[in-house]
């Protein structure tokens, strides 16, 4: 048993579906702190605000004997605005990724046969031709 799971750990699709995953993973950490860091405060200049802080109250808290505000609600929207702007960045740079891989593909195969030397019957000729003489 042991056996068969280093087989399957080892196969290279599974070994180079993890790294991808492990890319991807770093990738959207990348993503995530370009959304945070310079579009989020862009959109933010935009519309006054703190992007990822923009909420909206569902329900009102009562103050608790420590003075502190407990039981409030908030539909976070610039929290998920956010993550959909992640989304859509990852998603086309993905778009991006797989278009450039079967770009390449196709052109491997449509590149131009080797140049085929000369036909059975061309040689056939030839040697009837040497024959003759």
């Amino acid at each position: 048993m042991l056996k068969e799971f280093k087989d399957f750990a080892m196969k290279g699709n599974l070994v180079d579906i993890a790294v991808g995953f492990v890319m991807g993973a770093a990738f959207k950490e990348v993503v995530t702190s370009f959304t945070g860091g310079i579009v989020s405060p862009l959109i933010g200049l935009i519309f006054d605000s703190d992007f990822k802080s923009l909420r909206h109250k569902l329900k009102d808290g009562t103050l608790d004997e420590t003075g502190k505000m407990v039981g409030e609600v908030y539909l976070e929207y610039g929290t998920f605005l956010t993550n959909i702007i992640d989304f859509i960045i990852v998603a086309f740079v993905m778009f991006l990724v797989v278009k450039g891989v079967n770009n390449m593909k196709k052109k491997e195969e449509e590149a131009p046969a080797a140049p085929a030397g000369p036909s059975q019957e061309d040689l056939l000729s030839e040697i009837r031709d040497l024959l003759k003489k």
